[in-house]
């Protein structure tokens, strides 16, 4: 299966995604927010990040736009509850700058699952087409 980070500043989010994830057989990282998200990809190199958008420290967008300068090739998702604006505005910003899906929150556990298989698909896609 695949590693993956999760970062989000709400422990229970973190704590639900990495037991959903680890029962499909995944590796899971968690990080707080993005600067230790960012700390964790370097030394893990994961396949997939899930990130949250609003988050203290370093958020989301910013850290995405981080991933991608540092690891062109990374799998991100951008997953976000709104915050002062509907989460569209966020998703569809995270979109743009490299996520490659985005969900709002809340998410049920098959939406998520499916959209994890779905991304690391592409994983597989791009290995396949550069052989």
């Amino acid at each position: 299966m695949a590693g993956i980070l999760v970062i989000d500043d709400d422990i229970q989010i973190r704590n639900m995604l990495k037991a959903i994830l680890e029962r499909e057989g995944h590796r899971v990282e968690l990080a707080y927010e993005g600067e230790e998200g960012l700390r964790k990809c370097r030394e893990s190199r994961p396949d997939l990040v899930i990130t949250d958008l609003i988050m203290p420290g370093k958020e989301g967008i910013e850290t995405i736009k981080e991933m991608k300068r540092g690891f062109p090739g990374i799998l991100i998702i951008a997953m976000s509850g709104g915050g002062r604006n509907r989460p569209e505005v966020y998703l569809d910003l995270a979109g743009a700058i490299g996520a490659v899906r985005t969900f709002a929150k809340p998410i049920r556990k098959d939406e998520l699952l499916a959209v994890v298989r779905e991304v690391l698909d592409l994983r597989t896609d791009a290995t396949v087409q550069t052989i």
